[in-house]
């Protein structure tokens, strides 16, 4: 697909622009409006795919859960192994559309590997996702206090170690909003073990002296807005003697491993970031 269309949509849905805006700059891309809108599925989520692991999985004990938050309760999606025993816990936090079911289904994805792992719904101050409305999300994201809101994430680390299946060792993987909140817990948990954003944005460079867990980096090779921190992030986490990867997938488009976004989706890149970032949660929780 033309490239500019990509980058607009990743402009649609991070700027944000509306909805009404998009369609008309799509329209002027694609030559019409009628073929924009045939377009569309093309470049849009579809949760109908999301569920590579089945929510009912005989293997894993799901549940929905609740934490206290700052001022508010957390809701979350929980999945662990079926067998009893203390497990290294992983955060796993979601894009700019909230807790959706395709972040459950990576959630179940960690479980399996041998983790407890927990989705914080980070718009569970303003009632929970939207069900049925991705752009609703989007902009009550971006209302979000940040303050409060790194916070939130960081207490699902705390409700993990108060759990009698949790080994205590706690790590976090984040993908686009949720890669920036990834680095964002590396900043604020000093006792976090592993972080690992996926084309998330970088922290300021005079936080990262704050850092003590170990980083793994994702970023995708097409994804300009995202790139342009990262020789700042390295210089700092060089000059400070940070324990870090990066890795860069060449062709790869902003969002590579969300596989419910089929024109952004990039099954090989995906593939060897999760092999790599499971082999480093092996590594550093158990």
């Amino acid at each position: 697909m033309d490239q500019r269309i990509i980058n607009l949509f990743d402009e649609y849905t991070h700027k944000p622009l509306s909805r009404e805006e998009f369609i008309k700059r799509l329209a002027k891309l694609t030559g019409s409006t009628a073929t924009a809108l045939a377009v569309l599925p093309l470049l849009e989520v579809n949760y109908a795919k999301a569920e590579t692991i089945p929510f009912q999985d005989d293997r894993l004990i799901t549940s929905y859960v609740t934490y206290t938050g700052e001022g508010c309760e957390m809701k979350a999606y929980l999945a662990r192994p079926k067998q009893n025993g203390k497990y290294g816990g992983v955060i796993v936090i979601h894009e700019n559309r909230g807790l959706n079911p395709h972040i459950e289904d990576v959630t179940r994805r960690a479980a399996l590997e041998g983790f407890i792992a927990i989705a914080p719904d980070g718009l569970s101050v303003v009632g929970g996702t939207p069900a049925s409305d991705p752009d609703k999300a989007r902009d009550l994201i971006q209302q979000l206090d940040a303050v409060k809101t790194i916070a939130n994430f960081s207490k699902a680390a705390d409700y993990l170690k108060s759990r009698v299946d949790c080994n205590g060792k706690i790590g976090c993987v984040g993908f686009c909003w949720g890669g920036a909140m990834a680095n964002n817990l590396a900043v604020h948990i000093p006792d976090l073990l592993v972080a690992i954003p996926f084309y998330g944005r970088q922290p300021e460079a005079t936080d990262v002296p704050k850092i003590q867990a170990a980083l793994q980096l994702h970023y995708a090779a097409m994804d300009e807005r995202v790139n342009a921190g990262i020789a700042a992030y390295e210089e700092a986490l060089k000059k400070d003697g940070k324990d870090y990867q990066l890795f860069m997938y060449e062709g790869a488009q902003h969002a590579f491993h969300n596989d419910t976004a089929p024109t952004r989706y990039n099954e090989a890149a995906a593939k060897l970031a999760w092999s790599r970032t499971i082999s480093l949660l092996k590594e550093k929780l158990r």
